[in-house]
C-alpha cells in the first residue's frame, strides 16, 4: 500500500482507536467515592484507569506518527479523545461546567499529542537521514 495511503487511513483509524481507549479504560466508570471518616469525595477515575489511558494514547500515537504527519495524528488523537469525553461529561451534569472541564482536556490533550508525535516525527527523520 503507497504511503499516502496509508497515512490517510491513519487518521481515522488514531479517531476510532482514541475513542476505544476512552471508552476501555475510562467510559465505563461513572461512580464516586466518598471517604466514610472525612466525607471527601474523588473520581471518577483511579489513578491506573488515568495511567492506562495515557499510555494507550501514547502508543497509537507513535505508531500512527511512523505512517503519518504528526499534526495529523495529534490533531485526531486530541479532537477525538476531547469528544468522547465531552459527550459523557454533557450527558451527567445540569450545570454546564462540563465546558470548563472540555476546554481543559482540549488543551492537555493537545499538548500532550503535540510534544510526543513532535518527538517521534523528529525521530523517524534522524533514523532516515543517510549519511554523507
Amino acid at each position: 500500500m503507497r504511503t499516502g495511503v496509508r497515512a490517510a487511513l491513519a487518521v481515522p483509524a488514531v479517531a476510532v482507536l482514541t475513542v476505544a481507549a476512552w471508552y476501555a479504560w475510562l467510559g465505563w466508570d461513572t461512580g464516586y467515592d466518598v471517604d466514610p471518616s472525612t466525607g471527601a469525595v474523588s473520581g471518577p477515575y483511579q489513578w491506573w484507569q488515568v495511567a492506562g489511558c495515557v499510555f494507550t494514547l501514547a502508543a497509537i500515537a507513535v505508531l500512527a506518527t511512523l505512517i503519518a504527519p504528526a499534526w495529523a495524528v495529534a490533531g485526531a488523537l486530541t479532537l477525538a479523545f476531547t469528544a468522547a469525553w465531552s459527550a459523557r461529561a454533557a450527558s451527567s451534569d445540569d450545570s454546564g461546567l462540563w465546558v470548563v472541564g472540555a476546554v481543559l482536556v482540549l488543551l492537555g490533550t493537545a499538548a500532550g499529542s503535540a510534544l510526543l508525535t513532535g518527538v517521534t516525527a523528529r525521530a523517524v527523520r534522524r533514523g532516515r537521514r543517510v549519511p554523507g
